[in-house]
């Protein structure tokens, strides 16, 4: 059984390529069935697993032989970009290499926030739609159960994750350098989703003079209102109220943008130019990209936070290097176990065989049983009939072949059955 996994994130990808990747939870499902089904037209389709979110896209699959090139050119067309663009924004991983990333990735090492927690989530959300569709089998569960143990132990055993800056706590810091007092101003949040959740928490702390929350779902956003004391309005009204915030962080699922160039232009006139600061947590983009260009609007993307999140990342690295440790153990552990799984069909095959010849033997020794012969000598026969069927194989390899080969056949023979307590005596002394 092989395994390998295909992605592209924040480190190898912009923002608008990895946009065109970037699948919802209601996708998953779907997208999962059409890759197995373009992997293994015509045999047993490959397990699979997706993980998408804003900083990533990654594929994990196992199956009996790796496919890295027709999982790139599925990938490739999903995306409607031509492979040979998008090879040379990923990353190609095999066996260990491939566990390692995982491992690495729910631990929060390859993260854009060193650290951060949320991606252990996201990556547990990805393996239930992976089940519910069918496409999780034991190798692909076996790789994530020990990854999501791996970044257990690396959040309580080290230091990974003190003092990281989350991106939301990013975005206040941001606001806090446009606004003398984030106290006095009033914070639009687009979305419901666990990013705006997290943001709202960080902003509400600072004690803004009002927040609101508009979202397509308004029960979901009368849900999350309700914690912040915040108002709710429908998506559809944000155009005309624009002008009314000065700060928006948006994150929804939209797959084109929901605030457009000639909306904020439009809110800009309104405001007189006073400051409006915009975040854009969305992948895809959320805003339009030229409305970074407009006169008194501060546009920032999750790219743009990059920088500021990695403040105090160089204090981490001691903890870096005792979590690449505790990871390097749970690839050797996991790797060990893969390779065991390939003498599965044979230890099948064993225990086959050796049930045929046991049931061989009792059905013998039954019917001289109902002949009257002696039990002693039914049981004798028994056992004989067995020892000489489980040795057969073996004595006829040690009179077959050359000398050489004669000799490695004694070692194993020796390991199998004597496990080393008796000498071995040459071949050729067998023969005598």
């Amino acid at each position: 059984m092989s395994v390998w996994a295909l992605g592209l994130n924040h480190n190898t990808a912009p923002l608008d390529l990895r946009g065109r990747f970037a699948f919802s939870m209601d996708q998953i499902e779907p997208v999962l069935k059409g890759l197995r089904a373009s992997l293994a037209p015509m045999s047993r389709p490959p397990e699979a697993t997706i993980l998408s979110t804003c900083n990533r896209t990654e594929i994990y699959c196992a199956g009996d032989h790796p496919d890295l090139q027709h999982t790139l050119q599925w990938l490739a067309h999903s995306g409607g970009v031509s492979p040979a663009l998008l090879r040379s924004h990923t990353y190609t991983l095999e066996g260990g290499h491939a566990a390692r990333h995982a491992f690495r990735v729910a631990s929060g090492l390859d993260s854009m926030v060193l650290g951060e927690p949320q991606i252990l989530g996201q990556m547990k959300d990805a393996v239930r739609a992976a089940e519910v569709a069918g496409a999780m089998g034991s190798t692909l569960h076996q790789l994530f159960q020990r990854s999501f143990a791996v970044a257990k132990e690396v959040r309580t055993s080290t230091a990974i994750g003190a003092h990281s800056i989350s991106m939301a706590a990013a975005a206040v810091r941001l606001a806090g350098q446009l606004f003398e007092d984030l106290g006095e101003i009033k914070i639009l949040f687009v979305g419901a989703g666990e990013m705006i959740d997290l943001a709202a928490t960080h902003f509400a702390a600072k004690n803004p003079a009002s927040m609101a929350i508009a979202n397509r779902s308004l029960a979901r956003g009368e849900k999350l209102a309700a914690r912040f004391g915040a108002e709710v309005m429908r998506l559809a009204d944000l155009p005309s109220r624009l002008h009314e915030f000065d700060a928006v962080i948006s994150c929804t699922a939209s797959t084109l943008p929901i605030i457009g160039l000639g909306a904020v232009e439009r809110a800009v006139k309104l405001r007189k130019h006073r400051p409006m600061f915009m975040v854009d947590l969305a992948v895809p983009r959320d805003i339009e990209p030229e409305v970074k260009a407009l006169p008194d609007i501060y546009l920032y993307t999750v790219d743009d936070l990059a920088k500021v999140v990695q403040t105090g990342r160089d204090n981490r690295q001691a903890a870096v290097a005792e979590a690449e440790v505790i990871i390097d153990a749970g690839v050797q552990n996991f790797m060990h176990w893969l390779d065991q799984r390939g003498t599965v069909p044979l230890i099948q095959q064993l225990n086959a065989q050796a049930d045929e010849w046991r049931a061989i033997e009792i059905q013998r020794a039954r019917k001289l049983l109902a002949k009257g012969e002696p039990v002693d000598a039914v049981l004798e026969a028994l056992s004989r009939g067995l020892t000489q069927k489980m040795l057969h194989g073996a004595l006829a390899e040690l009179h077959a072949g050359d000398d050489g080969n004669r000799q490695a056949t004694a070692q194993t023979i020796s390991k199998l059955f004597l496990r080393g307590k008796l000498p071995v005596r040459r071949t050729d002394d067998l023969e005598r």
